[in-house]
């Protein structure tokens, strides 16, 4: 049987995880936890370092005590509740669920939040320990609670970066050393303020926070807002300028082809309305939405707002504003006159998944194709016509016909996939 032992955040173990540590043939744990663990003289011990080592140690203890009596187990110590972004995973993956005896600690998400008088069941909470930052970015740009469990190369001083003139209106809390009476931070910064220090190795856990959202209304079920009910949502929902905005067939078939979610970076070039850009936002997403009028830049943001969600607006013209982003996971394309091949270019050097392009004229769909399969990518497209119901006297219908769209899409080949997000 192996023993996991959550320690919490400070608190000592009580008494029957000593016990189980006392009576251990091997234990296994960071070098803080064996050292106040107080094993007695001659138990075997490995300190925490590469996984692989630790899980091989683990194996050959527990050969030796097939069929021995007491002082043969293994206890695992780990902090937090290992069963949160822990060790229990790798365990109950190398020997089995039934093999585990866990006994967990209070997390330091739950820690964290506690100190801020703030509830958590709301909160999206994302690994940023070993993995690429830019997941953990993405989900503090699209809501208002996240937190982010921070490793070497990952702390508050890279996010902070990533955050910086990229997310509105975000607060860090960085809280280090939760339960040491002596050490124990918990300040507020802005990313700015993060990016320009240097943390150390005491940070447990980030919260960003958007402080006038972080107290949501109660929900049944936690985590961050599920995905829509429904989506391609008609044009009446939003504010647009003479019908420039892109139908509810198209953008059906768009949000299909460009797939985003909670921890993506999806880029709406041409944006006008920000239908798009909107759409992808309610799925999770964080958005960056590029347009070249001033009053579309205003319309996007008062649609962002209307339906509650976060999209970044830029002002400007791509392919130059593109530039100062950050590399998107999916790009949707719907503007762009004789630039468009150039800024399809662009588009599918920078996208890590895909590209979709809208356009009305049949001339321009040559050299998009040829801009998305140069850039390595998988193309494919339609032409949607589609005719809708519409009213005539005496309480009955005819069609309505929409003007065609083509709709060309690119997939890369070989994509890297997002980390996953656990909520």
């Amino acid at each position: 049987m192996i023993t996991v032992v959550g320690t919490g955040t400070g608190t000592p173990l009580d008494t029957a995880a000593l016990d189980a540590v006392r009576a251990a043939g091997l234990v296994v744990g960071a070098r803080r936890h064996i050292e106040s663990a107080g094993l007695p003289p001659g138990t075997a011990r490995v300190v925490m370092g590469p996984l692989a080592p630790a899980l091989d140690a683990i194996e050959e203890q527990l050969a030796k005590a097939d069929g021995a009596s007491e002082g043969s187990g293994v206890v695992v110590l780990a902090s937090g509740d290992p069963g949160f972004f822990g060790i229990v995973r790798a365990l109950a993956e190398r020997f089995g669920s039934d093999r585990l005896d866990v006994r967990p600690g209070v997390s330091s998400v739950a820690t964290a939040f506690a100190r801020v008088g703030l509830p958590w069941d709301d909160a999206v909470v994302v690994s940023a320990h070993g993995r690429d930052p830019r997941t953990a970015a993405n989900a503090c740009r699209a809501h208002p609670k996240v937190a982010v469990l921070t490793g070497p190369g990952s702390g508050p001083a890279e996010l902070g970066a990533e955050l910086t003139r990229r997310a509105d209106a975000r607060t860090l809390v960085v809280a280090s050393a939760l339960g040491d009476p002596e050490h124990e931070r918990v300040e507020r910064v802005t990313p700015a303020e993060a990016a320009a220090r240097d943390w150390g190795p005491a940070v447990s856990v980030v919260l960003c926070l958007d402080e006038e959202r972080a107290l949501a209304p109660s929900r049944t079920v936690a985590g961050p807002p599920q995905g829509p009910s429904r989506w391609a949502l008609d044009e009446g929902e939003f504010t647009h300028r003479d019908s420039m905005i892109t139908k509810f067939e198209v953008r059906a078939l768009a949000l299909a082809r460009l797939g985003p979610r909670l921890g993506d970076l999806v880029w709406d070039i041409g944006a006008g309305s920000g239908s798009v850009a909107v759409e992808c936002a309610r799925f999770g997403a964080a958005v960056v939405a590029v347009e070249k009028t001033a009053d579309g830049v205003e319309r996007i943001r008062a649609n962002a707002a209307a339906h509650g969600v976060d999209v970044r607006a830029v002002h400007g013209a791509a392919p130059t504003v593109l530039s100062d982003l950050d590399d998107p996971d999916a790009v949707f394309i719907g503007g762009g006159g004789r630039e468009l091949p150039a800024i399809v270019t662009a588009c599918a050097r920078r996208a890590r998944r895909s590209v979709v392009v809208a356009m009305a004229a049949l001339d321009r769909v040559p050299a998009v194709r040829a801009a998305l399969s140069g850039a390595g990518f998988d193309c494919d497209g339609v032409l949607l016509q589609s005719s809708r119901l519409a009213p005539l006297p005496g309480e009955v219908s005819r069609l309505a016909a929409t003007n065609p769209v083509f709709l060309v899409w690119g997939t890369r080949l070989s994509s890297p996939l997002s980390e996953g997000v656990v909520q």
